[in-house]
C-alpha cells in the first residue's frame, strides 16, 4: 500500500464539506495536547504519538516512504541539543 498524500482525514459518522475539515480538527486536538507541556514533555508526546501511529500503520514500506518524505533534503549543520533523548 503506497503512502496516501491526498486528504484522508475523516471522523466516523461525520460528513464534511471540505477535504481538510477533519484534518483541521485533528490539528487543533494536536495543538491542545501540547498546551501547557514543557519542550521536553512535548518532544516525548511527539515521540510516543509517532510510535503509536507507526504501530497502527504497520506497513514498513509506507513508514519508510513517510520517513523519506519528512526528512529534509539537506540535513541541518546545526549542533545537536545536549540532553537526554525523549522516551
Amino acid at each position: 500500500m503506497p503512502l496516501t498524500l491526498n486528504p484522508n482525514f475523516h471522523e466516523a459518522g461525520q460528513r464534511t464539506l471540505r477535504d481538510y475539515a477533519a484534518g483541521d480538527h485533528f490539528y487543533e486536538d494536536l495543538i491542545n495536547a501540547h498546551r501547557g507541556l514543557s519542550d521536553e514533555e512535548s518532544l516525548a508526546l511527539n515521540a510516543r504519538l509517532i510510535l503509536l501511529l507507526s504501530n497502527h500503520i504497520g506497513d514498513l514500506a509506507v513508514l519508510r516512504e513517510a520517513l523519506a518524505l519528512a526528512r529534509p533534503a539537506e540535513p541541518s549543520t546545526r549542533k545537536p541539543v545536549d540532553g537526554p533523548v525523549p522516551a
